[in-house]
């Protein structure tokens, strides 16, 4: 448990610590198992409560420890059961919902992130609070198709962002927030923000619950009983970590 929950809290103090306090959402629930969702999400939660930034969950369950409740996220794979529509499953979503939920659209299904987001926020006017772009840094959207000269692609996220926020603002649709799955590396939100990228909230997925923390005993000779000698120092913050009887 330590290994792991560490682990993702300092991924998560990362992320937020490059995102200059903007939300996060944590989105790794469908790259591991259900039952380790509450103690990932609390992890997440704990790192949020570090640095002072809220943090967002995707399943009710990542927040049950800390009495949170996920936010609204329309994936993939609803989109494809409603046959590619983002609008159709948009709307349907959004007619489940509970009426307090913010509801998260992914609007890259068919490329053309910025044509999508404009047409969800037509068909859902105020409900729709979130939209999020994201890409494979080999994938250009296709609102760029004619600018090229101007984007490379792994700048695609960052034009599209910026397009959708401008054209948002240009339709009266400023009221829906911008989100950025696809800058899921501490590294690229750190690009984001010095760019100036209209971005509000990153969602971060697989990356937060990846890497290595682990957690293991020496022996100390002031310290009693004794644990495992020979195998390497316990790391981490473990100055605040005490023997308890």
């Amino acid at each position: 448990m330590l290994a792991r929950r560490t682990l993702i809290t300092t991924n998560v103090v990362r992320v937020l610590e490059a995102a200059n306090g903007k939300p996060i959402i944590f989105m790794p629930a469908r790259h591991d198992h259900h039952r380790v969702q509450t103690g990932d999400g609390y992890a997440a939660h704990v790192a949020g409560q570090v640095v002072g930034a809220p943090i967002g969950v995707t399943t009710d369950a990542q927040a049950s420890w800390w009495g949170g409740r996920g936010v609204g996220t329309v994936p993939h794979a609803l989109i494809a059961a409603y046959g590619g529509n983002t609008v159709l499953a948009a709307t349907k979503f959004a007619e489940w919902a509970p009426e307090d939920m913010n509801v998260t659209v992914l609007v890259d299904f068919e490329n053309d992130s910025v044509s999508t987001a404009l047409e969800v926020a037509r068909a859902l006017g105020p409900t729709a609070l979130g939209r999020a772009a994201r890409h494979l840094e080999s994938l250009v959207d296709r609102s760029l198709w004619n600018e090229m000269g101007d984007f490379s692609r792994p700048a695609s996220t960052s034009g599209s962002c910026a397009r959708c926020a401008t054209r948002s603002t240009a339709t009266g649709s400023s009221g829906s927030r911008s989100s950025s799955p696809a800058a899921s590396r501490v590294e690229k939100i750190r690009e984001f923000e010095q760019a100036g990228v209209p971005v509000d909230s990153y969602g971060v997925g697989s990356s937060l619950i990846r890497g290595s923390n682990d957690f293991t005993g020496r022996r100390r000779a002031h310290r009693r009983p004794p644990v495992r000698e020979g195998r390497g120092a316990v790391f981490g913050r473990t100055h605040r970590l005490e023997l308890v009887a």
